[in-house]
């Protein structure tokens, strides 16, 4: 499960950042995550769980946003979502190679004080 470590680092960085801007405390963490990383949001969230105890963050919530994975289509000059790996275009069905969105894994925005 390697979204363990991908949680670990993600409040590591919130725990400088607070820590650096004076914070005591850390209330809530946003994170935005593309439907191709292969990370699972619920297991996001059970391992924020275990990593925030004993931390400035030991009441935050996480809230994770989903991204959907958007390709391009040269042909149609059109932006599609696709729910697989293939990013076949629904309009022509010509495969895209560029994909716009979905491999965000972001930490967006923290609330602290």
């Amino acid at each position: 499960m390697h979204e363990v470590g991908i949680i670990q680092n993600t409040l590591d960085l919130a725990l400088e950042t607070a820590r650096s801007s004076g914070a005591r405390q850390i209330h809530q963490l946003r994170l935005r995550v593309g439907a191709m990383t292969g990370v699972v949001p619920e297991a996001l969230l059970f391992a924020f769980d275990v990593v925030r105890a004993g931390t400035i963050a030991s009441d935050a919530r996480l809230e994770v946003e989903n991204v959907p994975a958007a390709c391009w289509c040269a042909i149609c000059q059109s932006e599609f979502h696709s729910e697989d790996s293939l990013y076949e275009c629904p309009r022509c069905g010509a495969m895209s190679s560029e994909l716009r969105h979905g491999l965000e894994l972001d930490l967006v925005s923290m609330e602290i004080s």
